[in-house]
């Protein structure tokens, strides 16, 4: 689905990568976590042909994303983090664009219209901007591209519209589909996507699936100091430690994304040592 090989990009004096390489496959929905400014967005960019490398290679589904050839452009949407909409109603926004998605299905737009609880009376203008988001979310979805990237999708919704998003993105995938999610409130994500790749300082520092995860790392609650020593990563809570330890027993535990976050960011070594 999409090949980086050694891409190196700048904003004039300011590298952001220098030699990243990664492989994203389709059937998964990949959380891309990081701190801002890390080169999330830039990375997005590069992917969708919003930008383009100084050095090294993108290719998406057979396609150099920088040519912006149209039978590469209708198989990719991308929800930015800041965007603009103009003062139509959601009927005229959908019929100006639609036409460039030939997979654009109107009862799947309605769907998440209803699910979203957006108003339909209303110009864009008078929404919301967490309302204008979930609409520009509900419109991607139902262009049904075989790429599908978001920027921050999450910032600006509220507590009851984050449960949404991850119930209709939870439906939207297929194997024949990649979605690539940024963001750095990783507790939005936790259940939702199945592989995770976090960037920092514009490197790679971790890029595995849950599955993977949490077959080799055991997060829980532990109140033994001698464990609470031990292990890769802790922290105290209200209700004890918090910690990562190594899953050698083949234990079940529930991936606790944000604490994983934080031990990569300040243990790399000792977490990518469990992978290796």
């Amino acid at each position: 689905m999409i090949s980086i090989q050694n891409l190196h990009f700048a904003y004039r004096r300011k590298k952001v990568f220098t030699g990243l390489s990664l492989d994203l496959k389709s059937g998964h929905i990949y959380g891309l976590l990081g701190k801002n400014g890390t080169g999330k967005s830039t990375l997005l960019r590069n992917i969708g042909g919003l930008l383009f490398p100084d050095q090294g290679a993108v290719q998406v589904m057979g396609h150099i994303p920088g040519k912006r050839e149209p039978a590469f452009l209708q198989k990719v949407f991308m929800v930015a983090e800041e965007f603009y909409l103009p003062n139509i109603s959601l009927t005229n926004l959908v019929s100006y664009n639609a036409p460039f998605y030939p997979r654009f299905s109107q009862e799947q737009f309605n769907r998440y219209i209803r699910e979203f609880e957006i108003p339909t009376d209303a110009t864009i203008q008078d929404m919301s901007y967490g309302q204008k988001k979930k609409a520009l979310i509900s419109f991607g979805l139902a262009c049904n591209t075989s790429l599908l990237l978001m920027d921050e999708p999450t910032n600006g919704l509220d507590i009851m519209s984050k449960s949404q998003f991850r119930k209709v993105m939870a439906g939207a995938l297929d194997e024949d589909k990649c979605v690539i999610i940024s963001t750095h409130q990783v507790k939005d994500l936790e259940n939702l996507i199945d592989r995770i790749t976090i960037i920092d300082e514009g490197r790679i520092l971790f890029d595995q699936t849950v599955e993977q995860i949490t077959g080799r790392l055991n997060f829980k609650i532990s109140f033994d100091q001698e464990e609470v020593k031990s292990a890769i990563y802790s922290e105290s809570s209200l209700k004890g430690n918090a910690i990562i330890t190594r899953n050698t027993g083949g234990e079940e535990s529930k991936l606790d994304l944000e604490m994983l976050y934080k031990a990569i960011v300040t243990n790399r070594e000792s977490i990518q040592s469990v992978f290796n």
